[in-house]
């Protein structure tokens, strides 16, 4: 028998879905994908004329310290570019941090369910994955979190708001929660949905926090849905100066592609467009509200680009949407199989996939 690290062979790989491109051609219908919480209008017409430019480049190496980008980011965030990391999407940074800080037998603290690669890497990495289900609500318990951390427990990860929920936990609770954690656990804050909540709670006292190095806190953020950068793999976070620097002595060299760099470069200058996909989810979530509401079906109100809806048989309900090239996401795989996650789209994918829903559940 093939002899694999401990923890890998009862893993199951990431379902990413079928390409659209090849549900359309089983099916044949024009398919909408609602099931990536990406941005329906795509990248910003900057960061696509960068991206052009940036094309006759590529038989070069990309700045490996991504000099200014993290410049830029520093300008942005008002921070020391000493404090940031760049990385190839969240994904890594969560990696590069468990790689860094945790070794066998650590336990890593998140909740249940919440972003599945933190589930993924720990057990890979031979790490104990303390689980904590989320409340009656579907918001992390922090109080649980907290009494779940024993002297084996090194890093805890919030995702805030939270992946498949939507949910948040608000300023106070994250101040009672850290003030509850011995000193010595590092805490990531995962923020990948940070530009769509509304008063996001802890900023930028939390942000300050971080950089201070007075707790090792660590924030992570990305390119991928607010800035629609998610094809090119983009993430950073923000902590102190001493996690920040161990953690770059075991990032591996250029990382962050050339194309991603300049992109996210070309980005970061065009609020306007981050303001534009704001409300367009907006709007989109106020349509798709009262649409549910009128056919009675229960959902999560959401602080993200995506909302959880409750349908019944939701592995039933999200093959049906297939069969009418309607891509959801079904939540069985997070525990939650009386649901699908929608990601809000364009005005008339939103209209599609409420059409759809009603002709599967014949309502």
């Amino acid at each position: 028998m093939l002899k694999v690290r401990e923890g890998v062979r009862d893993l199951v790989p990431y379902d990413p879905g079928k390409p659209i491109e090849e549900l359309e051609r089983e099916k044949g219908i024009k398919a909408v994908k609602l099931a990536s919480n990406e941005n329906p209008l795509g990248p910003s017409p900057k960061a696509v004329e960068a991206i052009k430019r940036a094309a006759e480049r590529v038989n070069r190496y990309p700045d490996g310290a991504c000099y200014y980008l993290k410049g830029k980011l520093a300008s942005f965030l008002g921070v020391p570019r000493e404090n940031i990391i760049l990385g190839n999407g969240s994904n890594e940074i969560i990696e590069i941090l468990m790689r860094t800080f945790l070794e066998t037998g650590d336990e890593v603290v998140y909740a249940w369910p919440a972003f599945v690669v933190y589930k993924l890497i720990s057990k890979a990495m031979g790490l104990k994955a303390v689980e904590v289900p989320l409340t009656e609500d579907l918001r992390h318990d922090l109080p649980a979190m907290a009494s779940a951390v024993t002297e084996k427990t090194k890093m805890i990860f919030v995702a805030n708001p939270n992946n498949p929920t939507g949910t948040m936990v608000n300023a106070d609770e994250v101040r009672a929660f850290l003030k509850d954690l011995p000193e010595d656990i590092i805490v990531v804050f995962d923020e990948a949905y940070y530009e769509f909540a509304r008063g996001f709670p802890g900023f930028p006292e939390l942000l300050e926090e971080a950089v201070s190095g007075e707790r090792n806190i660590v924030l992570m953020r990305t390119f991928s849905k607010a800035y629609g950068l998610a094809g090119l793999r983009i993430g950073y976070a923000v902590s102190n100066r001493e996690l920040i620097d161990y953690m770059n002595r075991v990032r591996q060299p250029f990382n962050v592609n050339l194309v991603a760099q300049e992109a996210a470069l070309a980005a970061l200058d065009d609020q306007e467009h981050v303001r534009r996909t704001l409300e367009l989810t907006r709007s989109g979530l106020e349509y798709l509200y009262s649409e549910l509401d009128s056919m009675g079906l229960p959902y999560v109100p959401t602080c993200t680009n995506f909302l959880l809806v409750k349908v019944g048989e939701g592995r039933r309900v999200f093959e049906a949407l297939l069969d009418r090239g309607v891509i959801v996401r079904a939540m069985d795989g997070y525990s939650l199989p009386e649901y699908i996650r929608v990601t809000v789209g364009l005005p008339e994918e939103n209209r599609r996939f409420v059409e759809a829903l009603r002709e599967v559940l014949g309502l």
